[in-house]
């Protein structure tokens, strides 16, 4: 039979396959990321007021502001030196 290899590759990629289900997984295995009735997930249990939402909104709306005038600065520098490189050599009429 020619199909010898195609079919023993199949049967192999499935017993790993079926092997790798049966495994735990590090997060499983570990203790500090279980997830009991008893404990409390401190992260999960704080709440922010509407005002306090409204100033981190503000914040990372100023930071966003920053950030884009920052990449816009950088984008008008790069391509007023790279038509001034090749003005210099040429290349550009």
């Amino acid at each position: 039979m020619s199909f010898g290899g195609s079919v023993s590759a199949m049967i192999t990629s499935l017993k790993n396959n079926s092997r790798s289900k049966n495994r735990k997984s590090y997060f499983k295995k570990d203790k500090s990321f279980s997830n009991k009735e008893n404990e409390k997930n401190v992260f999960l249990d704080k709440k922010a007021t509407p005002e306090q939402l409204e100033a981190i909104q503000k914040n990372i709306r100023k930071n966003n502001r920053k950030d884009r005038i920052v990449n816009v600065i950088i984008l008008t520098i790069t391509i007023i030196l790279t038509v001034f490189i090749l003005r210099y050599f040429n290349m550009i009429s």
